[in-house]
């Protein structure tokens, strides 16, 4: 993923990805995207069925970070498009515990980690400040227009992936230490 500047790690899509980048660079625009961010490993039973749900606090802090628009776990938004039989995740044994066939679910159900990948994307949306001129107005509101100038990023994606990566991993911590809590301190 470090290979290349873009941190895609399929080297035929970072390659358009420059080009893309580079493209809306030389035409004083800006693009957004989508990080994808998988959390291995992540113990079972992370998480509350209710007011602490386990993707409720991963999108709080995912949508805290700057330039966030959307977020979503497993599935998300094409989890809409399918069926509850196609998108349930069957449940069979596996040689450390039970373990699902599917991860429509992104590791996580009813709120809880199920001990399968937590997988999650973050929408960002295009940078606001670009060097191509923009209608707006004043503080009284009279028309203007706006010329930025300096150095501005013509996508935030690749500064956005280590951000990602840490909240993923601030809020599986966060509710880490909860579940250990509650093992030594009962409610």
């Amino acid at each position: 993923m470090e290979a290349d500047p873009t941190r895609c790690p399929d080297p035929v899509a970072a390659e358009h990805m420059t080009a893309a980048i580079e493209a809306a660079r030389r035409d004083g625009d800006s693009l957004g995207g989508v990080v994808t961010v998988v959390a291995r490993a992540v113990p079972p039973g992370l998480g509350e069925p209710v007011f602490d749900r386990l993707e409720a606090d991963l999108a709080k802090g995912m949508l805290s970070l700057p330039a966030a628009k959307g977020f979503e776990v497993g599935s998300g938004f094409a989890g809409t498009r399918m069926t509850g039989r196609v998108h349930n995740d069957a449940f069979e044994p596996g040689p450390d515990g039970p373990t699902t066939t599917t991860n429509h679910s992104g590791g996580v159900q009813g709120g809880i980690s199920n001990g399968a990948d937590v997988i999650a994307r973050v929408a960002f949306k295009p940078t606001a400040t670009i060097s191509s001129e923009q209608k707006t107005v004043t503080a009284d509101g009279r028309p203007t227009v706006l010329a930025a100038k300096g150095r501005h990023d013509p996508c935030v994606l690749p500064r956005a992936v280590p951000l990602v990566e840490a909240m993923m991993l601030l809020v599986i911590a966060d509710h880490w230490l909860r579940q250990q809590a509650n093992e030594v301190l009962p409610r």
